[in-house]
């Protein structure tokens, strides 16, 4: 397959979600961030998925997996509308605010406004109308996850859906304009990025929710049963970090009904992210060649098995209907040659991660001289701990190890392994804004396998100052990216 062409040059890029900048919204700091991004020189800024998180904040367990998560919009930007009325506006809570901006826009919105708001409408189609639904039944039912909703509305009954739709009538409303209003200004910000040469890169985990309107939408998809349980649920075997390897929950899919269907719900949820980002990395790719299938009853991942996926026949389909497509294969883990042919047939780099480069010999496929071009270099993910706190985590041999290596540059980590990752052979070098601000393990963004005190981070433009600027526009310089 013909490679995408982002991918065609030598690139740099920062990793930083949307809530780890100081306001954790798409206002006045996300627009300095591209600047910052601009005046360094880097062309990628890197995020998690954007949509809305169940109360643990995973961006990677969402209730949509085309929904947005409203708490990133900009109070700010949204006041400054021309039909809002911002004393009106001051003081109320979000949902409140959110409500009564509708009701400003509907009176006193122009009428090309409006005619914006009903296109998005008519675009979404695809997704827009179940979710709104489904959040409105989900905030009826206190939260309850849909699979503990009363039968007639658990199973979608027409009479029980009707009679929503006719009583929340404004309150589907304004989720749709909660939606419209995020779009609107993702779009302004990405608009403003790429006019500066930075492009937008997402993130698509290979799985959804369980408690997802995804799920709840289109059931046959998925391998649940009569009452809308999973059968089987995906994870990873037990290895070398885990003895019972890990069990995340999420359903399976009934692959032969996605193949029956030409693959249309993946067609419809990839299309919602090329809307949004200019590349996006497929989160546990080795998933579509073979996926972890446990038992639902199991709490562990250790009685389960590898079950075959079509991801061959997944990505004819898609790169059919969008032709090149600039997706990055999230690779890590057990990866077999079978794994390594899907990835390379459709011209996908791979992703290399320099923390993991060192405990081993030199056939260790994350060191640098085993690079190679089509792949995307990271010091580490947001999965990893800082590169400071990973390496002061470490003993002093393996320490010498890492220097003896790299040569004993005269640079300290992070910088150190930061210019590794520059200097690669890797058309794509990616740093996660921790280790670009020298922080350590207490501001990792998530430690995997836990539930608490995940995805808060934040920095203050305090941490970043001139030096931090410039050697990161030297580094971006100095090899070319």
């Amino acid at each position: 397959m013909k490679q995408a062409q982002v991918f065609e040059q030598r690139r740099s890029g920062v990793l930083l979600h949307i809530t780890s900048l100081p306001a954790a919204n798409l206002g006045q700091d996300a627009y300095r961030f591209v600047d910052f991004l601009q005046h360094a020189g880097v062309s990628i800024w890197q995020m998690l998925p954007l949509g809305p998180t169940h109360k643990e904040g995973s961006p990677y367990q969402c209730l949509s997996a085309h929904a947005a998560n409203i708490n990133l919009i900009s109070v700010d930007i949204l006041k400054q509308q021309p039909w809002a009325n911002e004393s009106e506006l001051n003081g109320l809570t979000f949902s409140t605010m959110m409500a009564h901006a509708y009701r400003q826009f509907m009176a006193q919105a122009t009428e090309s406004q409006k005619h914006a708001f009903k296109e998005f409408q008519t675009q979404q189609q695809y997704w827009l109308e179940d979710y709104v639904l489904f959040c409105e039944i989900r905030h009826l039912h206190h939260a309850t996850a849909w699979y503990h909703w009363p039968d007639e509305l658990r199973d979608r009954e027409t009479s029980a859906i009707e009679k929503i739709r006719d009583e929340r009538q404004e309150a589907l409303a304004i989720r749709r304009f909660e939606q419209f209003q995020f779009f609107q200004q993702w779009h302004a910000l990405k608009h403003y990025a790429n006019e500066r040469n930075v492009m937008l890169f997402g993130d698509m985990p290979i799985f959804v929710a369980h408690d997802s309107v995804d799920v709840w939408a289109a059931p046959e998809l998925f391998n649940l049963d009569n009452v809308g349980q999973p059968v089987t649920v995906a994870g990873v075997p037990p290895d070398y970090f885990s003895e019972t390897g890990q069990r995340w929950g999420n359903p399976l899919y009934r692959w032969q009904k996605h193949i029956d269907q030409d693959f249309l719900w993946w067609q419809q949820r990839l299309q919602t992210q090329l809307e949004l980002f200019d590349l996006i990395r497929i989160d546990h790719f080795r998933g579509f060649e073979a996926c972890w299938e446990i038992p639902a009853q199991c709490e562990t991942a250790i009685d389960g098995q590898w079950l075959e996926a079509p991801g061959e026949a997944l990505f004819d389909q898609l790169f059919a209907s969008f032709g090149p497509l600039p997706l990055v294969a999230e690779d890590l883990g057990i990866i077999t040659d079978d794994v390594t042919a899907l990835r390379t047939k459709y011209a996908m780099p791979g992703m290399k991660i320099l923390q993991f480069a060192f405990g081993s010999g030199a056939d260790n496929p994350y060191l640098p001289h085993n690079h190679c071009i089509d792949s995307v270099t990271y010091t580490g993910t947001h999965d990893n701990d800082t590169t400071l706190g990973w390496f002061n985590s470490l003993n002093d041999h393996d320490k010498q190890r890492i220097y003896h290596y790299l040569g004993y540059s005269q640079a300290s980590m992070p910088y150190l392994l930061i210019g590794t990752a520059f200097s690669s052979v890797s058309n794509l070098a990616i740093v996660p804004m921790q280790d670009i601000l020298e922080l350590g393990s207490a501001d990792r963004m998530n430690t995997p396998g836990t539930t608490e005190g995940n995805w808060q981070w934040q920095f203050s433009w305090e941490q970043l100052d001139e030096g931090k600027s410039a050697k990161l526009a030297g580094l971006v310089k100095m090899f070319s990216r």
